[in-house]
Parts: structure tokens; sequence; C-alpha cells
């Protein structure tokens, strides 16, 4: 159970048939969302710790337009930067090629940076499936919507059980310690009722 002294923060996803809640917590706050098949789960890579701030604008990659992250083997997702209304609620976009953006900007000097998408949606494969392949040493781009890019490198990817992950949370998704890229999905074995899949897939990538 969360404290009542901490916030919630739901991602939603609307209009889906049969509905599941996948819970990860994000800083005391409780985050949501929904899916629909199972991904393969993969063994957690050991961590590596924080590197430098963004470098300077680069050329973008050929075909990523702004606002977009691209991912290491090339699957595209649209962002889509949203907040928490005063329900608490922070809605998934509809598209499964799209991605909710919250917590810190591009050019934060400290904070995570979330993006949580779709690892499928009504028998589509979303971008964010990819995740359960990544791997440590992987690049991340990301191009804002002015067209800057900004370079990740991964640095550490965990598969978290749901019971385990609330005091993960401020380790993994928290405010604070240097910035970050915290790439989110669900998936693992698929279990129903209000847990949905079992797992969450966190990839954590830092500036490069």
């Amino acid at each position: 159970m969360i404290a009542p002294r901490r916030w919630l923060f739901a991602l939603v996803a609307a209009g889906v048939v049969g509905l599941v809640a996948v819970a990860v917590v994000i800083g005391g706050a409780l985050l949501t969302s929904t899916d629909q098949q199972a991904a393969p789960a993969a063994p957690r890579a050991a961590a590596v710790g924080p590197q430098a701030l963004p470098a300077q604008p680069v050329h973008v990659p050929a075909g990523q337009p702004p606002g977009t992250v691209r991912l290491p083997q090339g699957a595209t997702a649209e962002l889509v930067r949203k907040e928490i209304d005063r329900s608490g609620t922070l809605p998934v976009p509809d598209g499964i090629g799209q991605a909710t953006w919250w917590g810190a900007g591009l050019d934060a000097p400290k904070g995570a940076t979330v993006l949580a998408g779709h690892v499928n949606w009504k028998g589509s494969v979303g971008p964010f499936a990819e995740l359960w392949e990544s791997r440590p040493g992987q690049r991340v781009t990301v191009v804002d919507d002015g067209g800057r890019e900004w370079r990740y490198q991964v640095s550490e990817v965990v598969t978290v059980h749901k019971d385990d992950l609330p005091e993960r949370a401020r380790e993994l998704f928290g405010q604070g310690g240097a910035h970050r890229l915290v790439l989110v999905t669900c998936g693992g074995r698929y279990v129903g009722g209000d847990l949905g899949y079992d797992e969450n897939r966190i990839v954590i990538a830092t500036p490069s």
C-alpha cells in the first residue's frame, strides 16, 4: 500500500478492450499501463554509474523526425508530453506508435526522463517491445520538438517483478540523482486479473 503522503500517478490507456493495469511505482507514485500480450523476459544486466551531461547538438539520424525516440534496433515512437491531472492520472497515448514522456527535461542536470510505451496493443506489436532485447552499450536517441538530438547509451537493463518494484521506485524513476533516460514497458508472464503482466522491463540510458 502506498502511504497517504504519496501522490497517485496513474498511467491509463483508454479504449482498450480487456483493459489490464500494470502497476509501476515512480518515486512514491503509482504508474499503470496497459498491454495485451506478454513479451519474453531477459536476465537483468549489471548497473553502470552515471555519465556526463548531454553533448552538443549533432546530426539527426536520417528518418527520425522531431519529437521522437529511436531505440537501439531502430524502432521509433512519437513522444507525447503528459502531466498528471487533478485525479493523479497521466494517460498513455492511444496510438501504439506513441509513448508518454513524463519527468525531467532532456537538458535537465538531474532526474529521470521517463518514457513509457506499450509492448503491444490489439494484436499489434509496439516499438517498446524492443526493450526486451536491449543490452548495455546500445544507443538511444531522442529528437526534441525543435529538432535537437540527444544521445544516450544504455547503462542498465532491469526486469522487475511487480511485487519488488515499490522498493526500487525512487532509485529507478526518482527526480534526484544524475540525469538519465528511463524507458518502461510491461511484459513477462501474463497472469491476468488486476496485475496483468507480472514484470516490467526498464531500460536506463545515460547521456553520451
